[in-house]
Order: C-alpha cells, then structure tokens, then sequence
C-alpha cells in the first residue's frame, strides 16, 4: 500500500491570508494499492487528483467553462488522455522527441474514460468541461485504462461539476484453465487471458464494457461481468464518501432549464404530426419530414420568425453577461451564478427549447411503437435483422474485396497484404512493438448525405475502427501460418445502423478473397435497448440489429461480433444510469442468434470471396526460407549489395532476414520469385566433395594456381599441379581470368577453404594423356603464402601432384610475390 501523503503546512505571513486547504489522500478499497489524493496539486482546476496504483501516478483535472456553449440536448465534454515518455524512463522512438502528438491508443483510452462518464453529468450542464489526464509514473505492472476511468471519476466528484453518481473502471481476465474471472490482473497475466474485458459502472449497475476475447460463451461472459462490478460497487462506495468529506458543492444552480410549459406547447402543436413522420421507414423522407416539423413547431410556439430565431440562437452564449463578469470578479470561494434557461428573453422560447422538446417527442413516439405496436420505423419486429447482401471480389486490383449491405448500411472492404516492412509500428510508455495487422475504418460525411470535413481520422473512425480491428484479430493465422502484413481498409459508403459491425463482416469476405485462411468466419451485430416504466411494471425491450435512430434515442447500443459457439468483440454504451445482468443475457442471447443469421446470409454472398486460400494475381508473393547462420553476411553482402543485387535481378521488392537465418522474400506482381529463390539457394548450399561443377568461372590467376568460384560467393584454389594431367609450368597457358572450367571439389579444411582440380575432371572424362611427370614434392609458393599469412590449408595442399608445378625463388621474390597477391 502507498502511504497517504502527509497534510500541508500553511506557511506563516505578516499579512493574513486564508490557509490553503489541506492535502487529503484515500486508499480506495478493495484494492488498498491504490490510492487517491487532492488538495496539494492542481488548485486552480474545478477538480485535480493524484491517483497511484504501486509505482505508477495519474495526475488529472477537470474544469469548466463560464458561457453556455450548448442548449441542454448534450454535455460539451472533452476527454485528453496523454503518456508522457518520461514516466517509464524511456524517450519516443519517433523523429519529434517531444511529447504532445495524440497517438492512436490516446484517443481510444479518452473514449473509454469518456463513454461511462458523460451519462453521469446533467445535460442540462451547458459549459464546456474537459478533463485532462496525464501518465506522469508508470511502473508497467499494469495497463493505465481502467485507473484512468476511476481518476476521472475521482476528479470530477470532488469537482463543482455536477455528477449524478461516481464511475469506476476495472479490467477482468480469464486464465486459461481457469472457470474464475480474475480482477484487475497484471500485464503478464494479461498475456495469457483468454478475455480482456474492460468494465465501468456505478455502485448500482453497468455503464459501459468493451473487451475482446477468444470466443467466449454468454455464460463466461456474465460471470465476468458480475465479478468485475462487485468490484465496481465497492469502489464506488468508497469514493462517494470520500468526495462528501473533500469534495465542493455541486453548482446545480448553473444547470439550464426549460420554461415552464413548452413540452406542453409543443407536443399540442405537432405531437400527433411528429409521430406519424417517426413511422416513416425511408432515412432520408423521414429525416425530411421530421425536420420541416420542427421548424414548424418554432414558428407556431416561439412565435417568432425565421429572421428573430436565427438572431435568437446567436445572441444566447452572451445570456446574463453582466452576472458573468460579477462573478470574475469575485473570489472563488464567493462566486454564484445565476440560474441561466434555454430562452433568450424570460417570458418567451426559444428555438433550442422547441428542438429539445420536439426530441423528446420523437423519443417518446419511437418507443410507444415499439412497445404497443410491437413494430419499428422500418416495419419489423424487434428480432429481424434488416435484408443482407454480400459481394466478393468487388474491387478489381485490390489483394482482396467485398461488399456488405444491410438495410441502408453499406461497407466497401478491401485487404491488402505485404511484408513486415509495412507492419504498423506501435510505440508507448509500456511497448514498442510492429502490428502485423491492422484495419483503417473511414466514414465519409457522403455516407449519411451530409458535407463535412474529411482528412485525419476523427476520434470516432479509430474508436470503430479499432473494435472490428480486435473482433477479427482471432481468426487470423499465426505468422508461421501466413507470413504476410495484412492491412484492412473499410469505406462506409452508407449508414443507417451499426457503420462498425457492417465493417467486421465486410472484413471477414475481404480477408477470404484475399486468400488468407481465417480459423473460422465472424460477423457483428448492434443491439439496442428500450427501458420499460418500472412503476407501470413494464419490462426492457431488446431489439436486434437497430437503426440510427433507434441508438440515438434508444437507451442502448451493444454491439457484438463473433459467431454462433463465442464472442470474439464487444462493446456496450449505456445512455442512462446502468442495466441490470439479466436484461444484458437476453442482449447477448439475441445477438448470438442474429449472428447466426448474419453468418448465413454471408455464404450466400454472389459472387462469393475466393476460395481454398487462392490469391489474387495481384497479390504480392512472400516465401520463407532458413539458411545456416553462417551464411547471413553472404546473402546480404558488402553494404547490402548482395540483396540489392538480386531485388535488381528478379524485381522483388524487399528481404528480409533476421539473426535466426529466417529469410522473408516479399514480391509484387510480376516479380521473378523463382529465380530469387534459385540466387539464395545458390549462395547458401553446401559444397560437396567429390562433385564435379561444370562451367566455374575462374576469377583470378596467380602464379601458383588459380581461383574458381564454383557457387555464387562460393571460390577455391585450382593449384597449378591440379589444372592438368602433365606438368604445367606456367598458369596462364592453361586458364586466364574469366575462363570457365569444370573442377571437382577435393577437399575442405577447418577454414572452410577449398581444394579444387581440374586434373581430376579431366581424368574422369577421359581426356588426360599423361602422369603429369615424376618431379620431386615441394614446398610451392602458394603454401607458402597462405602459411605466412595464417591461412595453412591442411591435409598436403603443399606438395605437387603428379609432376613438380612451381619453380623455387629466394626470399627477396617471395616477398615480392607476397606484395602482388595484396595487390
């Protein structure tokens, strides 16, 4: 356990001044480990704590703003999740050392501590409010997720900002061979869990959870669930009362409120209107007819025209300007604001009140629908999944491609595979490490009929895009399997409904038709939720695959992917103050049964992906071959000049190999991999004794014999006594540089230097005529050369052949012979 810090000191002054509040620290039970701080840092911020977990510390703060920048439909919450380098000791691997740059994990992290967050602060609160965190210590004993829910929690409890209830997030586990969930384990346990859940809720019940895991059952998966929020509750509880004890007063008295009346003003105006237009089945006509009703009802209630509305929606940031600047005025300790409303002018509406009315309405009409009619806006009943249609093979060029339609959501996929050169490299305080598969999921404003901006991704393409990433990453084979980088991309050329879910299946035919064999086939599914009046004894309803609208002013949006045996992703939004587990087994038992179908639906794609692993043509070629580790530095050569070499010759794009002597050739279409596999085989095989090599090239010619390469890379020495079946007195009357001979392999030495004869070829072929003579052996030059330089060739290399070949010479010329072989 971290000891609690102790208690500030206030410094004594000649003046007075009030003393600085003193620091409170708590340890958070049932994980005494952890434990949180105020009060001492961060004083200046509506909230800040200090949250350690062991060695690692969170530092985060939440202010708000002092205008009203929203009209109570939505909180304008920012979440800023950040890792400084310099918290594990370590210092970005990247050109730009400085940290600040939001990386991908970043943003998914500030999506997580923001989902179970937002529902807990009134919509009503108006200003804008954002909370900072940053990873200041990080002992890597854990992941920073979950601690960055509690702290976020933390800090906005004992914040002015109001916050219906405190959140916690902690992250469960299942070991392998093990029925029970394990809570909160460490990053090493982590790597053998068979789930990676993450869970946040309220003392009371679930907010949010997000996870992956192996195709886990609907049992599993409750029993980790209830595991990981009897650890929630307990938190919770134990945060509430620390916040009551340390915490400011809520300002409620800045919430917005609506004049009195206007739902009533409204609703009789267009309220029978509003729920014939939320009938209507069409996205576009009932978005259409939905809108010229609300504009509609702003003229008739507001009593204003179109000229004053648009004043009136402009002019509001500015309300009670006087009050505002009275209260910079004062202490903080002294300041109060005034009870703003929606409408600009007491008295009166304006159009902001009206659209939040009007929202209201069209929630209500939605799920009146569903509830006593048993239908939804596109006619079905609450267990249909819209019609499907698939297409393989959609994109002419691409490595793979699909097509996936359901209802009026549509997804264009295409995989395309590489080498480890184009892994996506992933650098963070707890790892560096190349992802050899990654999906990029884009959502153009095109796709729901809208201009907007286009270019980097936005905090919600990697969120999406990052959940099908993980739903897929189960099915895909092991490198030993499959050597190659995949890369998924998905276009949402249109959305009415889970854009996520259509990706994950769209993804699944992409990947087949790229011929990569996937271990089994997986789709997803968004599920939604209405919640019954408890009072009246009405029951949740759970509906199956559900339309934008339906999550938009529905109370949940569940999407899962996997197949009918398991759950490979998950990920649950709620948009009011938790569900209870039995109402999350029925979501989770309905989707399991939409998946089935979804599946169905996916065979019967026309045309159908590629099947048995057939590639396209286009696709790259990547062959794996091990060489003896010897021959590393041989195949790379001098500067890299042998690989560059053979890239050159055969058109490949890239090899690598790596210190075990696992070579990777990656080609693009057209390459000639046969014949880069030929050049590696050649400089890697074995030279045998006793072989013949036919058409050698003879590389140099000394006085003493000459050098032949018979491998590529591969040389030895032709003595002169071994170039013919007589006596040969000079070398250059048999062979000259750039010759080609046949000479069979003798011998090799511990060096690894080789004995060639070309005598021996000949005598095998029947071409000698002679012994060669019957001189006297002798010490020649060549051994003598090679012996004073350290290079003693053994077994009698240094005696002639059948006939004296060299000529002796004093020191003087052996010396001189010895400078012209350097040279």
């Amino acid at each position: 356990m971290t000891p609690p810090l102790p208690p500030s000191v206030p410094s004594s002054s000649a003046r007075a001044c009030p003393a600085l509040p003193p620091s409170r620290s708590h340890s958070v039970a049932p994980h005494p480990q952890v434990v949180v701080e105020t009060g001492k840092i961060g004083k200046q911020a509506n909230g800040a704590v200090i949250v350690s977990e062991g060695e690692t510390q969170m530092y985060v703060t939440i202010c708000a703003g002092r205008d009203v920048v929203a009209d109570g439909g939505f909180v304008p919450l920012t979440v800023n999740y950040m890792e400084r380098f310099s918290a594990a000791g370590r210092t970005s691997g990247g050109y730009r050392k400085r940290d600040g740059g939001v990386r991908e994990h970043e943003t998914l992290i500030g999506r997580l501590v923001d989902r179970p967050l937002r529902p807990m602060i009134p919509k009503a609160w108006a200003y804008e409010t954002q909370i900072l965190q940053w990873v200041l210590s990080y002992d890597g004993n854990r992941s920073t997720d979950a601690l960055a829910i509690t702290a976020a929690s933390a800090a906005a409890a004992v914040s002015d900002v109001p916050l219906s209830k405190p959140v916690c997030g902690v992250r469960v586990g299942f070991l392998p061979g093990d029925a029970t969930p394990i809570v909160n384990p460490t990053t090493e346990q982590m790597e053998n869990s068979r789930l990676d859940l993450l869970l946040a809720g309220t003392e009371d019940a679930v907010m949010m959870i997000e996870g992956y895991g192996d195709f886990l059952s609907v049992d599993e998966m409750i029993t980790a669930i209830a595991a990981g929020h009897a650890a929630i509750a307990s938190v919770c509880r134990e945060l509430s009362k620390w916040a009551a004890e340390v915490g400011k007063a809520k300002a409620t008295e800045r919430l917005l409120t609506a004049p009195d009346g206007i739902y009533e003003s409204v609703k009789a105006a267009v309220g029978d209107e509003l729920a014939v237009a939320m009938a209507i089945g069409k996205k576009q006509i009932r978005g259409a007819a939905v809108e010229r009703l609300r504009s509609k009802a702003i003229e008739m209630v507001s009593g204003l025209d179109k000229e004053n509305a648009a004043y009136k929606a402009s002019a509001r940031a500015a309300q009670l300007p006087s009050a505002h600047m009275h209260a910079l005025l004062k202490p903080r300790a002294l300041r109060t604001h005034a009870r703003p409303t929606l409408g600009s002018h007491p008295g009166t509406s304006g159009p902001e009140d009206v659209r939040l009315a009007c929202e209201k309405i069209e929630s209500e009409a939605l799920r009146d629908m569903i509830r006593s009619r048993g239908t939804r806006q596109d006619g079905r009943d609450v267990y249909t999944v819209r019609p499907i249609s698939c297409e393989g093979g959609f994109l002419h060029r691409t490595h793979g491609s699909s097509l996936f339609t359901r209802g009026e959501t549509q997804a264009i996929a295409a995989a395309t595979l590489g080498s480890q050169s184009d892994a996506q490299r992933f650098d963070g305080i707890a790892e560096m490490d190349d992802r050899r598969f990654y999906l990029h999921y884009f959502f153009p404003p095109s796709s729901v009929g809208e201009c907007g901006r286009v270019g980097a991704a936005s905090r919600r393409e990697v969120g999406h895009g990052n959940l099908a990433e993980r739903a897929l990453a189960p099915v895909l084979p092991s490198k030993d399997e499959f050597p190659f980088t995949v890369r998924l991309e998905s276009t949402i050329t249109e959305s009415n409904g889970s854009s996520s879910m259509a990706t994950v299946c769209a993804g699944c035919l992409a990947l087949q038709d790229a011929g990569v064999p996937i271990r089994r086939k997986v789709a997803g599914i968004a599920m939604g939720l209405v919640l019954g009046d408890e009072t009246k004894g009405e029951d949740a309803i759970v509906l199956t695959d559900i339309l934008g609208s339906e999550d938009a002013l529905g109370d949940m949006d569940f999407k899962v992917a996997g197949d009918g045996e398991g759950m490979s992703a998950f990920q649950m939004d709620i948009k009011v103050e938790g569900i209870s587990l039995p109402v999350m087994r029925t979501a989770l038992e309905r989707a399991r049964e939409g998946l089935i179908h979804i599946l169905g639906e996916m065979d019967k794609a026309d045309p159908s992906p590629r099947k048995g692993g057939e590639m396209s043509k286009y696709a790259p070629r990547i062959e794996v071959v091990e060489v003896n580790t010897k021959y590393i530095g041989k195949i790379i050569g001098k500067g890299g000049e042998q690989i560059k070499s053979i890239c050159e010759e055969t058109r490949i794009d890239t090899i690598d190999i790596n210190n075990d002597g696992v070579c990777v050739l990656t080609g693009s279409y057209g390459c000639d991999m046969a014949r880069a596999l030929e050049i590696i085989a050649e400089l890697t095989i074995e030279p045998e004794i006793g072989k013949i090599y036919r058409n050698s090239r003879v590389t140099k010619v000394l006085e003493f014999g000459a050098f032949v390469e018979i491998l590529p890379g591969v040389e030895g020495l032709c003595h002169v006594s071994e170039l013919d079946v007589t006596r040969v007195a000079n070398v250059k009357d048999v062979v000259n540089d750039g010759d080609f001979i046949d000479v069979k392999l003798l011998e090799t030495n511990e060096r690894g230097q080789y004995k060639l004869s070309r005598r021996e070829v000949l005598l095998d072929d029947g071409k000698g005529g002679g012994s060669g003579g019957g001189s006297t052996p002798r010490e020649d030059p060549a051994s003598r050369f090679l012996s004073e330089n350290g290079q003693n060739f053994s077994g009698g290399w240094d005696s002639d052949r059948g006939g004296g070949g060299g000529r002796g010479r004093s020191s003087s010329k052996a010396r001189r012979g010895r400078t012209r072989l350097r040279e």
